[in-house]
């Protein structure tokens, strides 16, 4: 027991320290920036685990209603609201049944306030802005609210039951420290699913069991009714579905369209129609049913490998369409993993060996892909340079998986060693997955894609990393990345003391994806690897160009939500093509990229003779030219806006007597040939004075 409340200790002063860590430059708000960046580090451990599907952090807080963030799953119709108690007491102080009842109540209240177009009062530039102006334009869509506690201190309280209020059902979930502990320390695996399936619902599930002592696991083919598997995706959300296989893919495809029309139309020729879904579970009951058959009464660590789609789109014609899934029956084939110790092998396997009916890449297993791996090796091998006059060397550490840095700390058998495990590896150079896909997807300039959140932004990252060809994860590689982490990182700093009010995420990456813009990726990355700082100058640039796209991006056209405006391709369009003024960058910029780097051209081949004359061609068409086509193209709708957006970028590039990559070549050329078939009236560029030989 001792030994229990002193690993709970030690975990309780490393995650302060991360917090302080995190938190650093926030200025004379530093307390508040400390619970914010506390919230947000238990969503991403949530996200991590599969309790959460995402989360914004969004602090705000009044007369008897506060909020600290959220998240919304419009196809679910779910909406995730947080509150935190932030103490910041070590070792951790007991937070009392009347504190825990009150901040629920505080969180209540602010979604019943939204309701009643809460967001007329508040600043628009705030980001709870759009929080309460989303809870009013989705209220009628909602069918499940879950609140939560997050907490940095310990509570008994047991967890409030979930009760259904005009027609929503509201859950109360817990988040103390100790919990909060196991989730990070259990091996990164969610909570268990377990669910006495006759008592909660009065249900069973016909099955056919099939022992096997020889094997280390048992299996059994079952058929779940449609109306269970209604009920246990309304309660248990995505934790039902292995978090290393993405997840429900939405109603756009044709065989979910096709599982949305049979549940309409011909339910009852839904298991002929249907492959069915893979399970997983570490154990059963099984019952006798009247007519001499058995039935599972009760499940532990249920997960569905493969169905996900087939899962959430009878939810989704239940919730939505009000389809009558009583003749719905699920064909299910159940596996039994008998070894608790193999779950962690199997289950990705069955996962990965089940999914056909929707193509699941490789890299959809993010954690054990080589890519992260050989990023993992590197972050263990690569000192960073000294800096500040001293001697001593660091390194970034990658955590490839959640809770591997206080795993490694907590390695170390003496407090000294411990000591000297954070002096080498400081808690402020730990990087992660998600991380590292907001550095990269900013520099390759997805700002829109950055604002989605983490995880979607993952998943855009993971895709298009899959798709790449020629590309090499070294020592280069790793010490650009480092580069871009502490772009990144200076930035939030400087953004953050500029004290916006709102949206610092957003104007962050919009920032940074600007001037990777205008420098057309040339900024000088070993430089700042080897300072580990940003350039004075570079600095100054960050600064002027945050403030215009904050400027910019918290006035969005036609009155939309200025977190949704960020989301969409057109709000990076327009900001690219903003003419901003920063100091003079010349002297940070190297002259050519190295084909090595990643960026978002990295689906391309290295240049082919064939290329390079694409790209001189394209460098010889005046930027007058470019400007012309994309002030014709806008008078007369004749390009698409992206092609009118790359006119624009094409003649700055010209006038700034800057190369343009193989990807704009190769679009500039076939925009040249469209505005000349509709009829754009070109000057002979070729044979003007300025291009004679």
């Amino acid at each position: 027991m001792n030994d229990d409340i002193e690993r709970l200790n030690i975990f309780a002063e490393n995650f302060k320290q991360e917090i302080i860590s995190n938190s650093e430059g926030a200025g004379e708000e530093s307390d508040l920036f400390r619970e914010d960046t506390f919230t947000s580090l238990v969503v991403d451990y949530l996200v991590e685990n599969g309790e959460l599907d995402d989360g914004c952090v969004c602090f705000h807080s009044a007369r008897g209603i506060k909020v600290n963030g959220y998240n919304l799953n419009e196809n679910e119709g779910r909406l995730d609201l947080f509150i935190s108690i932030f103490t910041q007491d070590t070792p951790p102080s007991t937070v009392l049944r009347s504190e825990v009842e009150k901040a629920f109540r505080r969180l209540f209240n602010f979604y019943q306030k939204s309701t009643r177009n809460y967001h007329r009062e508040i600043e628009e530039a705030s980001d709870v802005f759009d929080l309460a102006q989303m809870i009013a334009n989705a209220q009628n869509e909602l069918s499940q609210i879950r609140l939560f506690l997050f907490t940095d201190g310990l509570t008994t309280v047991a967890i409030k039951p979930a009760e259904y209020k005009e027609g929503i059902n509201i859950s109360y979930n817990i988040w103390d420290l100790r919990r909060i502990y196991r989730c990070v320390s259990s091996g990164q695996r969610q909570e268990t699913i377990e669910v006495d399936i006759l008592d909660r619902y009065g249900l069973t599930i016909p099955c056919l069991f099939v022992p096997n002592k020889e094997a280390d696991y048992t299996a059994c083919l079952a058929m779940i009714p449609g109306e269970l598997l209604y009920k246990l995706y309304n309660e248990f959300g995505s934790r039902l579905l292995e978090r290393n296989v993405r997840s429900f893919l939405q109603a756009r495809g044709k065989i979910n369209k096709g599982i949305r029309q049979t549940l309409l139309k011909e339910p009852y020729r839904f298991l002929a129609y249907n492959n069915g879904i893979s399970a997983t579970a570490e154990n059963i009951k099984l019952i006798n049913l009247p007519d001499g058959g058995t039935a599972i009464s009760w499940i532990r660590g249920l997960q569905i490998v493969n169905g996900g789609q087939t899962t959430a789109s009878i939810y989704q014609a239940v919730r939505k369409d009000k389809a009558d899934i009583s003749q719905v029956y699920v064909q299910t084939k159940l596996t039994i993993i008998v070894d608790s110790q193999k779950i962690d092998e199997m289950v990705p396997l069955i996962s990965r060996y089940a999914n056909s009916q929707n193509k699941v890449n490789e890299a959809d297993f993010s954690s054990n892909d080589p890519f992260h791996i050989k990023i993992e090796e590197l972050s263990r091998s690569i000192w960073a340079p000294a800096v500040d006059g001293t001697q001593r060397q660091t390194r970034w550490f990658y955590e490839r998986a959640r809770g591997q840095y206080l795993d490694a700390k907590g390695r170390e058998s003496t407090p000294a060693k411990q000591k000297a495990f954070s002096a080498t590896h400081p808690m402020s150079q730990k990087f992660d997955k998600t991380d590292l896909a907001k550095y990269e997807n900013t520099w390759d300039q997805f700002p829109y894609i950055v604002s989605m959140g983490a995880q979607k932004n993952f998943c855009s990252f993971i895709d298009r990393f899959s798709k790449k060809k020629s590309f090499e994860v070294d020592e280069s590689y790793f010490k650009d990345l480092v580069a871009k982490t502490i772009l990144f990182r200076h930035t939030e700093k400087i953004v953050q003391a500029h004290n916006f009010g709102g949206y610092r995420a957003n104007i962050v990456t919009y920032t940074l994806s600007y001037l990777f813009h205008h420098t057309n990726q040339r900024i000088n990355l070993e430089l700042i690897w080897k300072g580990q700082c940003l350039p004075g100058i570079l600095r100054e640039a960050i600064s002027k160009v945050s403030v215009d796209v904050h400027s910019f991006i918290t006035k969005p056209p036609g009155g939309q939500n200025v977190t949704e405006w960020c989301k969409k391709e057109d709000c990076w369009s327009r900001v690219k093509n903003l003419d901003l003024q920063h100091p003079d960058l010349s002297d940070i910029l190297i002259e050519k990229v190295d084909k090595n780097i990643w960026r978002s051209t990295a689906n391309d081949d290295l240049e082919s003779i064939e290329d390079q004359g694409n790209i001189q061609t394209i460098i010889k068409v005046p930027a007058d030219i470019w400007f012309q086509i994309s002030h014709w193209a806008k008078e007369t709708q004749s390009l698409m806006p992206w092609q009118r957006s790359l006119c624009f970028s094409l003649g700055k590039l010209a006038s700034n007597n800057e190369r343009p990559s193989l990807k704009q070549a190769r679009q500039g050329l076939m925009i040249l040939e469209e505005a000349k078939r509709l009829g754009f009236k070109f000057v002979d560029f070729h044979n003007s004075p300025q291009n004679r030989e």
